[in-house]
């Protein structure tokens, strides 16, 4: 009985385990040769998903489903972890950038208009007029949407926005770290905002053309960089994750497991030692 019930938990963790690995991996748009790069934590690259028409903004839903942007054919196409893709949204001018609020929907910067997607692709213009090319958008722990342009616009849930920061220079990715500072992408440097606006420079130029942003579990940053991704650690100390891309944008983590599943695994473990002092 004990054995059978060890081979049990033996075969749960084995299921279990790619899909806390899976988590940690890293996803990125590479506009020119219209394909999705799939990397490893250890920095190995492959091939997600080819044959589209200048991809640039990446999102990963709830579910781990990622979405893309693309641009050249004016589609948001869905991915399932397998790489199936499917169509979720069409007829779009110019879509720049994606980022899914608490609730599930999905947001979607235009050169024209701000619009909202429901789970279901249900439509709606969620800010009408352009603020330039939105191919940043980010929500903070308040539900408020932060999006670029010729600045850092703020929206509220509702729709009301306002200038969150101006003056630095075409901001293009963003991105909140774990405690709710925002980072921008400007004039080719990294800059980082307190919840109440305050500036500072986290990375005073030194990388090339930087584009998009995102934080891993680990709250290490990820920057685009054209060829290469650049990793920053929290402290500002820099290095090469990645290179060889091909004009790279977009990025986004593929979502870690439910606390559930943390959960499951940690007392499967126990369980797992405490069969074994006594088998």
């Amino acid at each position: 009985m004990k054995k059978r019930l060890l081979a049990s938990i033996i075969s749960l963790l084995a299921l279990s385990l790619p899909r806390m690995v899976m988590g940690q991996n890293l996803f990125v748009a590479n506009a020119a040769n219209g394909t999705i790069t799939q990397i490893t934590p250890a920095g190995v690259p492959s091939t997600f998903a080819s044959g589209l028409n200048f991809p640039l903004s990446l999102a990963f839903d709830s579910q781990g489903d990622l979405f893309e942007a693309d641009e050249g054919s004016g589609n948001i196409y869905e991915f399932t972890p397998s790489g199936v893709r499917s169509t979720f949204a069409t007829g779009l001018g110019s879509p720049e950038g994606l980022a899914f609020n608490s609730g599930g929907d999905l947001f979607v910067g235009t050169s024209a208009d701000i619009f909202e997607y429901t789970p279901a692709g249900m439509k709606s213009t969620f800010a009408a007029g352009a603020v330039g090319y939105p191919f940043g958008l980010a929500f903070n722990s308040a539900g408020d949407l932060f999006v670029n342009g010729s600045s850092i616009y703020e929206y509220t849930p509702a729709g009301v926005r306002s200038i969150f920061a101006a003056g630095i220079g075409n901001p293009s990715g963003l991105a909140f770290n774990g405690v709710g500072s925002l980072f921008a992408v400007g004039s080719g440097s990294i800059y980082e905002y307190t919840p109440g606006g305050v500036k500072s420079t986290f990375v005073a130029g030194g990388l090339g053309n930087p584009a998009g942003l995102a934080f891993n579990s680990a709250g290490d940053l990820f920057a685009t960089t054209g060829s290469t991704i650049i990793e920053i650690t929290p402290d500002g100390v820099k290095s090469t994750f990645a290179g060889q891309l091909s004009d790279s944008t977009g990025l986004a983590f593929q979502p870690v497991p439910e606390p559930s599943t943390w959960a499951m695994l940690s007392m499967s473990a126990l369980t797992l030692l405490g069969l074994r002092r006594k088998i």
